[in-house]
């Protein structure tokens, strides 16, 4: 029992520690803004700023895969579904940490841009979906363009500092959001080596 009981004490003592450190590098980032890059990251943020890349990544798919598109489509959806309501039923409603800007121990001290959002932010949905697609699509397109799957996780990266920048999400948000993604696409390509193996599609050849 005493055993059982310290285990827990330094249990709660690290995770508490891993919370400052997150705390403290969150508003080490979000201290660096300016009023041009208050612009910048909110288009970057912006949930209808990315549509263009997407309308961009359709007609590629669609050009380089031909009718497997059709059943690529449908995962890619599958995908972002899988990531969004994850990271919102799993663990935003179930982890309930408050979002940096509705913490009130550090409300004051970080700059916002453009709102707070909804009260919690574990894991970052935005982190989750664009990680997702990024390794989901850049495994697709890699036998076409090599350089396609770094630049979409680029993209990833960018887009989810923007949440730290506008003072939404801590940094360890980020880091979960950003592995669930990668996780769920690693499940979603899983699934298509199966669909590719029993219908001999070739698409991941």
């Amino acid at each position: 029992m005493l055993f059982l009981l310290s285990f827990v004490q330094q249990k709660t003592i690290i995770i508490n520690f891993l919370i400052e450190i997150d705390t403290q590098l969150f508003l080490f980032l979000n201290s660096f803004h300016n009023s041009f890059f208050d612009v910048v990251f909110e288009w970057i943020t912006g949930r209808f700023s990315w549509l263009p890349l997407y309308g961009f990544l359709v007609l590629l798919v669609a050009f380089k895969f031909k009718k497997n598109a059709l059943i690529i489509f449908p995962l890619v959806t599958i995908l972002i579904l899988l990531t969004d309501q994850v990271s919102v039923h799993l663990f935003k409603d179930v982890f309930l940490r408050l979002r940096p800007c509705h913490n009130p121990q550090i409300a004051h001290l970080v700059h916002v841009v453009d709102g707070c959002g909804g009260q919690y932010g574990f894991v970052s949905s935005h982190a989750a979906n664009t990680f997702g697609l990024a390794i989901f699509v850049g495994a697709l397109l890699k036998q076409h363009f090599k350089w396609f799957l770094p630049v979409l996780v680029v993209w990833a990266v960018v887009v989810s500092y923007s949440r730290i920048y506008v003072g939404v999400h801590y940094p360890g948000d980020i880091i979960g959001g950003a592995i669930l993604g990668v996780i769920i696409a690693n499940l979603v390509l899983w699934l298509l080596r199966l669909i590719d193996k029993q219908f001999k599609t070739k698409i991941l050849a």
